[in-house]
């Protein structure tokens, strides 16, 4: 079975367990110094945020999740069919955790990553090289590039 994934830089990581931890009425199940997930039922998701020098804030970077190297191999073959440039990254260390990933962005440039986790690790883990299949050239973040920044946000609603 699939999960969403999604991926959150934040300012403030304990202030943002303590909102998330509310917003989701769960403790996180995991959490590092700079790093905390929810595997959440209820919506199924992996829902991480991380801060420091991991992850810009706002949206870092989205995925799906799977369970079964099956799965994985279905959601690649999806990947493919895309028709734009994939990364397949393979087995790799990201967020405490060792996996088998690709990446594709969509035509917004909005980084997506595939993903089989097959175990934990001790250290957050490296970036890969995303810029072919990003808009936006060059990684700073662990796990995904910098995203575009937001436009300005203006009042709406007087």
């Amino acid at each position: 079975m699939k999960r969403l994934h999604v991926h959150v830089g934040v300012n403030d990581l304990e202030e943002s367990i303590r909102f998330y931890s509310v917003l989701f009425a769960a403790e996180p199940a995991v959490v590092k110094p700079d790093y905390a997930k929810w595997m959440l039922e209820d919506p199924r998701v992996n829902f991480a945020i991380s801060a420091g020098n991991h992850a810009a804030t706002g949206i870092e970077h989205l995925g799906i999740q799977v369970e079964e190297p099956a799965e994985l191999a279905e959601v690649y073959g999806r990947l493919e069919s895309a028709g734009r440039p994939v990364l397949e990254e393979g087995a790799t260390t990201c967020c405490y955790a060792k996996s088998e990933k690709s990446w594709i962005a969509d035509p917004q440039g909005v980084v997506w990553e595939t993903f089989l986790t097959t175990g934990e690790a001790t250290v957050y883990g490296d970036s890969p090289e995303l810029t072919a299949i990003s808009a936006q050239a060059g990684t700073t973040a662990c796990c995904a590039p910098d995203l575009p920044a937001a436009p300005a946000k203006t009042a709406c609603c007087g």
